[in-house]
């Protein structure tokens, strides 16, 4: 997947994967610098699941855990990278940015299963299901800004 963001947007600075999705190979290859003297991206992965309850102690504010050393497993690193106050933070975002669309999709929109079999149906019924998905974000959005009530109607 890196490989096709990197062809349309040439400066990702950082990589939210989810906990099924990492690999300590793909994460090497994702963090691989693609040019000569050019940045490669930071992959932040949650590794363990954790309780979504909150208690006192995590609600107090603490310091940054020490960087693990160069002895460190994969493991280990990924697990500081999300236990930082910043790594925290931009993880975080995958909440406030991809999340909801599935839940739209699966909620709103009723697709909770594939009807079709084999990985190219599949994958067309996918585009199906993102592009009536965008359509139906695109219509709300134009229907609210001609509302004579919007601020930024014309």
């Amino acid at each position: 997947m890196s490989e096709v963001i990197d062809e349309v947007i040439q400066s990702v600075e950082t990589v939210l994967v989810n906990s099924g999705f990492v690999s300590e190979a793909a994460v090497t290859q994702v963090e691989t610098p693609r040019q000569e003297g050019g940045d490669a991206p930071i992959v932040i992965a949650a590794i363990q699941r954790e309780n979504h309850h909150r208690g006192v102690t995590d609600l107090e504010k603490k310091d940054d855990p020490p960087a693990p050393g160069s002895e460190a497993t994969f493991q280990e690193k990924m697990k500081h990278r999300t236990a930082t106050q910043e790594g925290c933070a931009k993880y975080k975002q995958r909440q406030q940015t991809i999340e909801p669309v599935f839940g739209i999709i699966k909620e709103a929109m009723g697709f909770r299963r594939f009807s079709l079999r084999g990985h190219g149906k599949v994958s067309l019924e996918w585009t199906l299901v993102c592009v009536s998905s965008n359509q139906r974000r695109l219509h709300r959005l134009i229907s609210t800004k001609s509302s004579p009530s919007h601020p930024l109607a014309a």
